[in-house]
């Protein structure tokens, strides 16, 4: 039996699943859709996918699973055009940041026992300081070691859960459930903020006085703080997770504020000790996070599930059987 899984959005996080199930052909048949059709066929020419459908409706007709790795801004509208070709029993996941639009939508427009799974993936550790997106970079190994946090609405069946970590596993990933107002809340921290951190960063000093002769000077710390604006390939879809998440959003800005108000009081008071225990405390702080990050160590290790790779043949029958389902003939 083979799995038809629809991969919308060709982006690095679309491109990179493809890649991750292509060890897996006999098993799945990877078709893809993007708006830019030349990004479609690049995803397919890096092996990524069997096969590159332009017409939404046909990309998605008979898929057990379909994927929705686009921008926050562009699922509603991609939501309600697949909508009437989606299968019964299919199962659409997303891998936008923050959820809480998403599921008013979902509850709006996906007909009966078509399901919805909201993913959030963490990247493989070894791509921490890999800051450039789209289709170039994607990587098979982008999730190996990583981590998808599944978000799973009430009304989801347990079957299509345990799909869903199935295929977290599949990608190489561990799962972590989690419900919506503390994922979006944590996202907002982790996620959008860094990002309005480096367009503040920007907008303070470009064009600033002085920024004609200081753009010359510019080295790394500016480029490492300043990169993070480019985690989202759109603005529209940072202003869409950012309103999204408005109420953690301002609660963390407010925290951000409040820090360096600080440290601008200890620089205007001459007071060098106190500067130097934040910047020590910060130091350290990173230090113990980016371990933990890197060895994803963050619960014992005699308390970790054992995680296997599901193979090929009965074991891909087993996981994806819920998905079987085929979309009702329509009344005449």
């Amino acid at each position: 039996m083979t799995i038809k899984i629809t991969i919308i959005g060709m982006g690095q996080v679309g491109t990179s699943i493809g890649l991750a199930l292509g060890s897996q052909k006999d098993a799945f048949l990877r078709v893809g859709n993007d708006k830019d059709i030349k990004v479609a066929n690049r995803a397919k020419e890096l092996g990524a996918l069997d096969r590159v459908e332009f017409n939404l409706p046909k990309a998605v007709a008979e898929a057990a699973i379909v994927i929705l790795a686009i921008p926050l801004d562009q699922i509603h509208e991609t939501l309600q055009f697949i909508a009437p070709d989606l299968k019964e029993e299919a199962i659409v996941m997303d891998t936008a940041p923050v959820k809480a639009s998403i599921l008013p939508w979902v509850g709006e427009l996906l007909p009966p026992h078509r399901h919805y799974i909201g993913l959030v993936p963490v990247v493989n550790p070894a791509y921490l300081d890999l800051c450039t997106t789209g289709v170039e970079a994607a990587r098979t190994d982008l999730f190996k070691n990583g981590l998808f946090a599944v978000l799973t609405p009430s009304d989801v069946p347990s079957e299509a859960i345990k799909l869903a970590t199935d295929f977290a596993s599949l990608l190489g990933a561990s799962h972590l459930y989690i419900d919506q107002l503390e994922l979006d809340s944590m996202m907002a921290e982790t996620h959008i903020l860094p990002q309005l951190l480096s367009a503040a960063l920007l907008n303070a000093t470009i064009d600033r006085p002085g920024w004609y002769d200081a753009r010359k000077l510019t080295g790394r710390p500016y480029a490492q703080v300043s990169s993070a604006i480019e985690t989202s390939a759109e603005t529209g879809s940072l202003v869409s997770q950012a309103m999204a998440a408005q109420a953690s959003l301002v609660s963390n800005l407010d925290n951000l504020i409040n820090t360096l108000s600080e440290m601008r009081d200890h620089l205007a008071a001459g007071e060098a000790e106190k500067l130097h225990q934040e910047l020590d405390k910060a130091r350290v702080n990173r230090e113990k996070w980016l371990k933990e990050r890197r060895l994803g160590s963050w619960i014992s290790a005699e308390n970790l599930p054992n995680m296997e790779l599901p193979t090929a043949g009965q074991e891909f029958k087993r996981m994806f059987t819920f998905g079987s389902g085929r979309k009702p003939k329509q009344p005449k």
